[in-house]
């Protein structure tokens, strides 16, 4: 059975449901998802809960018992108008518009009958296994300005068995959420009504992650050749009308108006870069030139699609770009992919390659176009790394290698991807001087080896449910004391695991011992040492471990070796 029609049938029976349960509710669209299936309804005076959910459930099983046929209605543009004025279905009279064809297609079930060009089930008595989800917000034709209204999610499968599987691993899924992690595990904020959606706050711990990922990532690129660069937030509107942003990425981008003149708030870091390039005169024995950033970002995004760590309005990228030679590229190439497959590797993930093709609206020639995917697709080939096309997913100056990582749930999220680019260089007239003393134009690389630093923070937290392995964890140990008489004890401790660059805290309030363990269990610290007159005495320390429970009695000596062979 074709799970689409499957579950494009389901939004129709939810529909008919929910028209029995508020004979109000208008329509909007209800299609099938890579997962399941949705219907957008308006509702008047009704919010929708997880109860009404059961109620919904509870009319679609009625009519699936009653194996209603799904029946194919086709009739001419001006009669389905007078219905569907007639039932006051203003949104899909807003749809019937948008139809070019002078015939269209209704399906009716029972006494439920919907505009859809289908195809659906025979009947309704086919849908075997469903359930119904969650409820969302949702903009009519995703456009802010137009009504909200409410969305129901669902699933369907052909068994009860396979939707069984789907919803333990959505259990698992939710367990999982960075956006509720984030926050119980005290490492960021989201959202402050005086700030602003869209715009993250990182907190101690969370700042810690960051820095331990940023300063992993520094040390990398310097010992393959990269050269550390600072660039500013903001820069001339002229610079973005060079870069072709102004015309291909205008609706993404900050505009400012400083001294009369418009700025831009930079919504990518690579025409700064190339500025500094240009800054001087460059031979061809200096290239490749590799310049690095951690560099700070800001892109519009509606408010309707911010999620989490996923999609902000600020975030944070390990930014490079090569200069080099068409000579070079190959080489280059290579070791880019090398790099972001190493690097996903050390942070436990697995991975999958896309290669992304020119999108309907691009800078610069076919030719060009076509001379950076074939260097791309040699590449990739050079590794033997299979990939799939998504055609017209390249970004407006190249085209690209999109790299997904796939989490412990082997759910994908985007991560590196590697650009060639002979667009930019002829836009800003980059040269350099050739063997022959002749100018040529470089090629430029741009490329991420993790990605946004928020996503990535964002799919890292899933991966791990939270708890990060030793080398990554914020808290690496923390010390629980007894009683209040054994805090100097626990200061010494602390004092000596510094020395040994560990990260440590000392939990040192009133509350009894049990307490403070579950505290530790519940903030996922990898080690509690916890600290009495025993240990004090022996000058010891009691170890108890986050996912192995009590280990025993060690020296600190001991417990420092013990630490560092795990995060050999």
């Amino acid at each position: 059975m074709d799970l689409e029609i499957l579950r494009h049938s389901a939004s129709h029976i939810m529909a008919a449901a929910v028209k029995r349960l508020f004979p109000s509710a208008k329509l909007g669209i209800g299609p099938s998802i890579s997962d399941g299936f949705y219907y957008d309804f308006d509702i008047a005076d009704k919010t929708l809960t997880p109860q009404d959910l059961l109620k919904i459930e509870k009319q679609m099983k009625k009519i699936i018992s009653a194996n209603l046929p799904f029946e194919r209605i086709e009739m001419k543009k001006a009669e389905a108008k007078k219905l569907l004025k007639k039932d006051k279905e203003t949104y899909k009279l807003e749809l019937l518009e948008g139809i070019p064809d002078e015939t269209v297609s209704f399906y009716k079930c029972g006494d439920f009958i919907d505009l859809c060009r289908g195809p659906h089930l025979k009947s309704t008595g086919e849908l075997k296994a469903f359930k119904l989800l969650s409820i969302a917000g949702a903009y009519w034709r995703g456009i802010e300005k137009n009504p909200m209204l409410q969305r129901i999610y669902g699933t369907a499968f052909e068994t009860d068995t396979e939707l069984k599987t789907h919803t333990t691993r959505l259990e698992e899924a939710l367990k999982r959420d960075h956006r509720k992690l984030g926050p119980e595990l005290d490492l960021f904020r989201i959202y402050h009504e005086e700030a602003g959606p869209g715009l993250v706050f990182y907190h101690p711990k969370g700042a810690e992650l960051r820095f331990i990922i940023e300063d992993f990532l520094r040390r990398e690129h310097k010992r393959r050749g990269y050269q550390n660069v600072i660039i500013p937030h903001i820069a001339k509107m002229k610079l973005w009308d060079t870069s072709g942003h102004t015309n291909y990425y205008k609706e993404n981008m900050y505009f400012l108006d400083i001294d009369k003149q418009k700025y831009v708030l930079k919504p990518m870091n690579c025409p700064g870069h190339i500025l500094i390039y240009k800054s001087k005169l460059h031979s061809y024995r200096e290239l490749p030139i590799r310049y690095f950033e951690l560099g700070t970002v800001y892109r519009y995004e509606r408010s309707g699609v911010l999620h989490g760590l996923l999609r902000v309005r600020g975030f944070t990228q390990d930014d490079a770009h090569i200069f080099c030679t068409e000579e070079q590229l190959q080489d280059e190439l290579l070791k880019v992919i090398d790099f972001a497959f190493e690097m996903l590797k050390t942070f436990g993930f697995e991975y999958e390659v896309d290669l992304s093709t020119r999108p309907d609206k691009y800078a610069g020639t076919e030719e060009n176009w076509k001379h950076a995917t074939n260097a791309l697709i040699a590449a990739l080939e050079a590794k033997k790394q299979s990939y799939n096309i998504d055609e017209g997913a390249g970004v407006f100056y190249g085209p690209k290698i999109d790299i997904k990582m796939k989490d412990a749930l082997g759910r994908p999220w985007q991560g590196p991807t590697i650009q060639v680019d002979f667009n930019l260089p002829e836009r800003f007239d980059m040269t350099y001087a050739a063997s022959d003393g002749k100018k040529k134009r470089p090629v430029m690389i741009h490329r991420v080896v993790l990605g946004s630093m928020e996503r990535f923070l964002g799919a890292l937290i899933e991966n791990y449910a939270g708890a990060f392995p030793l080398w990554l964890a914020p808290v690496q140990v923390e010390l629980l004391t007894i009683a209040d008489r054994h805090l100097k004890y626990a200061n010494i401790v602390k004092e000596a695991l510094e020395k040994e660059d560990l990260r440590v805290e000392i939990s040192a309030g009133s509350e009894k011992i049990g307490a403070k363990i579950r505290s530790a269990q519940k903030m996922k610290i990898p080690y509690m040492l916890i600290l009495g007159d025993k240990e004090e005495s022996s000058n010891s320390v009691a170890v108890r471990s986050r996912s192995k429970g009590d280990i025993g009695v060690q020296s600190l000596e001991e417990f420092i070796g013990f630490l560092k062979k795990e995060m050999i």
